[in-house]
């Protein structure tokens, strides 16, 4: 099969099983540079799964997806990635009605998974975080990135001083009450999430409908929001805005500070020099220092702190 996204054959390095399976699939081999920590990709991405959308297995990523084909039409279905370390690679499989936007789904995969990722330059960087603690930084780290930044960002807003766990109940709720129903014939994978103009299309004021859900009127009004500037242009997730600006505009919304504006700027947009000194975690891998110290520390680790941030989460499950 020829290069369905425009990248280059060194970058891209893939295979295609162009034959379908008995479940209407097509799998092709998206490669990256090896080492892959591809477990504690999976951990961090199963750890934040939204119930419905997300499914992920010991050994496998699945969820939901939909794009808007060349004329203009929604195209929906699901997208299962699986390593194939033996081949440095992941393999990508997408239902077979997602062919015609088959660039689109690889495009948000290989930024979801970072395969585009330079490990060993990424480590030289961030090697003297080694003398802090044997370990801290491993070759290999990847940024886990977002399939769907809205998805994404409205989970990050949900969690918002409540645990992991809650904000996905949260975000699962929200995607069963207003999303769009899927038969997808995976099992655990029944929703799209929904869109911010589908969330705005709902009966005014949003709080309204979200307050049932167990979402507080704060968070429903952040969440429509960020709806309202996604739908307008004032804000800009896609993975090609500067993010600088995004975080200036993402804290102009009452409700996201710089917490979660530098979190969504890291995720959304795979910005490698986030960092995150006000996080709670972050301030128990690198205690006692404070948060003055904390960024002094940091500024060695530039342009890599969005992977600094990473590695010392990691830490902290090890």
């Amino acid at each position: 099969m020829a290069n369905p996204d425009g990248l280059s054959p060194s970058a891209l390095r893939k295979q295609t099983d162009e034959s379908k399976n008995g479940q209407h699939e097509v799998t092709l081999l998206q490669g990256y540079r090896p080492p892959y920590r591809w477990e504690e990709v999976l951990d961090f991405l199963r750890f934040r799964a939204i119930p419905g959308v997300e499914c992920i297995g010991e050994e496998e990523y699945i969820r939901t997806v939909r794009h808007l084909n060349c004329e203009g039409k929604e195209v929906c279905g699901w997208v299962k990635v699986a390593h194939v370390p033996q081949k440095n690679a992941l393999a990508v499989s997408v239902s077979e009605a997602l062919l015609p936007v088959l660039p689109q789904v690889l495009a948000r995969i290989r930024q979801q998974f970072d395969l585009d990722c330079e490990p060993q330059a990424v480590y030289e960087a961030l090697a003297s975080m080694n003398e802090i603690q044997p370990g801290l930084c491993a070759l290999g780290t990847r940024l886990p990135g977002s399939y769907d930044a809205f998805e994404m960002a409205v989970r990050a807003i949900l969690g918002q001083q409540i645990t992991v766990k809650a904000a996905g109940t949260l975000a699962g709720r929200l995607a069963e009450s207003f999303g769009v129903p899927l038969k997808s014939g995976v099992a655990g994978l029944t929703y799209l999430f929904p869109t911010p103009a589908e969330l705005l299309a709902l009966e005014k004021p949003l709080e309204g409908q979200l307050g049932p859900l167990g979402i507080i009127a704060t968070r429903s009004r952040t969440i429509d929001a960020l709806a309202q500037g996604l739908t307008t242009g004032t804000i800009n997730l896609a993975s090609d805005a500067h993010p600088e600006e995004v975080v200036e505009k993402l804290q102009e919304i009452k409700g996201i500070g710089k917490w979660t504006a530098h979190y969504l700027a890291m995720r959304a947009l795979s910005w490698p020099d986030a960092f995150l000194e006000t996080d709670l975690g972050i301030k128990k891998a690198l205690a006692p220092r404070t948060s003055k110290e904390m960024l002094s520390l940091a500024e060695q680790w530039r342009p890599w702190r969005s992977y600094a941030n990473i590695n010392l989460w990691y830490s902290l499950a090890h």
